[in-house]
């Protein structure tokens, strides 16, 4: 049975990651709206991952015979200055999660619950890539600015449509989708 404690900040996560998920589509939408496809499409598959990794943490706890409840989220960022924005609100949002994982991982050694600790390593790992990414997408839309169509071919080039599976993350609830 995971810590008391670890339980109510996972739950919060949860949150946390459906409230990322919405954000991502609210930036994938906005570039749908600027007929900017990869872009969009680089968007709405972050917004499923994000869900993914709330319904990860969801199957969590169902494993560990705890309760399981679903917050409600806040509004997210859906008008943008300029194509900047939404990779910025991102990268702002990735570094946030970041740290609330890294919260939640410390909680677990405190606690010393050692099977939430372990079940966070996924995710340390996870956020480390998701900042990496933002942080490089920035970095190109932020030079792109004034031609973002260099911004969809960099999308083509260095993410594939297809990625293949992570064998290692944990399952998630009702399936990863």
């Amino acid at each position: 049975m995971p810590a008391d404690r670890f339980v109510e900040r996972l739950q919060e996560q949860v949150g946390h990651e459906f409230a990322a998920s919405q954000q991502y589509i609210a930036a994938a939408v906005y570039y749908d709206a600027l007929t900017l496809p990869r872009l969009a499409a680089f968007f709405y598959a972050q917004a499923v991952e994000e869900r993914n990794h709330a319904m990860m943490m969801v199957r969590y706890l169902l494993d560990a015979g705890t309760a399981a409840t679903i917050p409600g989220v806040r509004d997210p960022v859906s008008t943008f200055a300029d194509v900047v924005e939404p990779v910025t609100v991102a990268l702002e949002q990735e570094r946030r999660v970041s740290d609330q994982i890294a919260g939640l991982t410390r909680t677990a050694r405190e606690e010393g619950d050692f099977q939430s600790e372990q079940f966070m390593q996924w995710f340390l790992k996870e956020q480390t890539e998701e900042v990496a990414t933002m942080s490089d997408l920035l970095h190109v839309v932020e030079r792109c600015r004034d031609n973002v169509m260099l911004a969809e071919e960099y999308l083509v080039r260095e993410h594939p449509a297809t990625v293949p599976e992570d064998t290692t993350a944990p399952p998630a609830a009702g399936g990863a989708i």
